[in-house]
Order: structure tokens, then sequence, then C-alpha cells
């Protein structure tokens, strides 16, 4: 098929779609091969609008339920369960295992998003520029459910929501990866202890889940211990990573599936 006559037939521009196509066949074989380095995809910025959309969800069924304004800026605990905050005895005891994913996907109102998508804008970009969008995305699932098992420790009946602890993750683990880099990258590791120190100072402001924090953060700085920066980047290992990666992915999508299957059904 000449694909360049048959967008020109249609009145678009031929030779710019025959490009397209052919760059799109180029990544489809890349993909095949487990190369993820030049897939066009930001995966902190999915994560943000991810976030933004199931807030707007939230609010919009709160509205519906008669709760009115109060779930853009104080939503009640009810509506916080039901679109997946955390609360271990219905994940332990009627199996919903989402919760421990969903639950960073979550916010307790605009003030607690907005907090926690300008922490993710600011951080989200140098660490997945520097470990790529499989191994970020590794990172951020792998912290989010450090911090949620922290919280199962301290105060287990506590209902939590918020990507806070993921974001610490992220933090923690910047700041021991870019201190073992070495001098180079030190500016860096300084820039994740002041933006450390704010979200820290911000959670004891707002009475936020420190505990969460606290194992997200470790769980991050443990992952930047136990892997020495050269071997996150092997390229024997890059499938692997990739792999990983892709089954974040899935998981993460079938954790909010299901979340969104229990909202609808009730």
């Amino acid at each position: 098929m000449n694909v360049k006559k048959f967008f020109d037939a249609l009145g678009l521009n031929g030779t710019r779609w025959q490009w397209k196509i052919m760059k799109w066949e180029r990544q489809l074989k890349q993909l095949q091969a487990g190369d993820f380095s030049s897939l066009e995809l930001s995966v902190h910025r999915i994560i943000l609008y991810l976030n933004l959309v199931l807030f707007t969800l939230m609010v919009i069924h709160g509205l519906l339920a008669g709760i009115g304004f109060a779930s853009l800026f104080s939503p009640p605990t009810p509506l916080l369960l039901a679109w997946g905050g955390q609360y271990w005895p219905a994940t332990l005891n009627h199996g919903q295992w989402w919760r421990a994913l969903t639950y960073a996907y979550t916010h307790g109102g605009l003030i607690h998003l907005g907090f926690n998508m300008m922490v993710l804008y600011q951080v989200g970009p140098l660490v997945e520029r520097e470990l790529g969008p499989g191994r970020f995305l590794v990172l951020y699932t792998a912290t989010a459910l450090t911090a949620t098992l922290a919280g199962l420790f301290w105060y287990a009946q506590a209902p939590v929501v918020g990507a806070s602890g993921a974001l610490f993750g992220l933090i923690g683990f910047s700041i021991v990866y870019f201190h073992r880099v070495g001098p180079p990258a030190h500016q860096l590791r300084n820039f994740m202890l002041q933006w450390a120190l704010f979200a820290f100072v911000f959670g004891l402001l707002v009475g936020a889940d420190n505990a969460g924090h606290f194992g997200g953060a470790a769980g991050g700085a443990l992952i930047g211990l136990l892997l020495p920066p050269r071997s996150l980047f092997r390229p024997t290992l890059n499938r692997l990573w990739n792999l990983l990666g892709l089954c974040c992915a899935a998981v993460t999508l079938l954790a909010l599936g299901s979340m969104l299957y229990v909202v609808v059904t009730g």
C-alpha cells in the first residue's frame, strides 16, 4: 500500500504521515527488542495527569452524592475510601489489594493535591531524565508500596491517601544516588535535600502521614544504596528493567481499574 498516496487522497499531508508511520514501525521494532530508550514517554507527567483526572472524578462523585463543594477542599473519609484510599482492614480482610497502590493517586483536597503535584512537577523530571521511564516507574511504584507498608506497622487503622510517600521515595533515592555519583551531582543531591526538608515541614503543618513519608524515603534510599549507579544502566539489564516497568504499569492500571469498577458498581 502506498501510504503517501492514500493520505494525499484524503487531503492530508501524505509525506508527513509516511514519515510518522516509518517512525512508529522503527519504535515498535525497538520495543520488541526490549529497547525503550527512544520511546517518547514522560511517566511523571502521566502520573500527574492521572492524579488530576481521578481527583476531578472524585469531586464530581461528591457533588452528585450531595456532598457539595466540601469534596473539593476536604473530602469526607467515605468518599476518599471509595476512591482508593488505603485502609488496611479493608485491604487485608476484604481482599481490596488495589488500595496499596490506588491510595497514592487519591488526595484529601485541592491543597493536598496541589502541593504533591508541585513536588512531582519539580522532582519527577530530574529523576526520570536520569533513570529513564521504565526505571522511574519501578522506583515510584516500589516506594509507594514501602510507604504504605510503613503505615501498616505505624497506625494500620487510619485511612491514608496521597502521593507523598512515593514522592519521598523519589527524593530519598535521589539523595543517595546523586551522592554516590560524585561531586558533579552533589548540587542535585542538595536540591533534593531541600525538597525533603520542605515537604517534611509541610507535612508537620498539615498533619500528614509522616510514617508513609518515612517509609517511602527509606525505601527509595535503600534502593539507591543497594543498586550502584553503574549497575542501573548496564545494557544487559535494560530488558529486565523495561519488563519490570511494564509490570508496574500493568499492576497500577489493574488496581485503578478495580477501584473504578467498585465505584461504578457500588
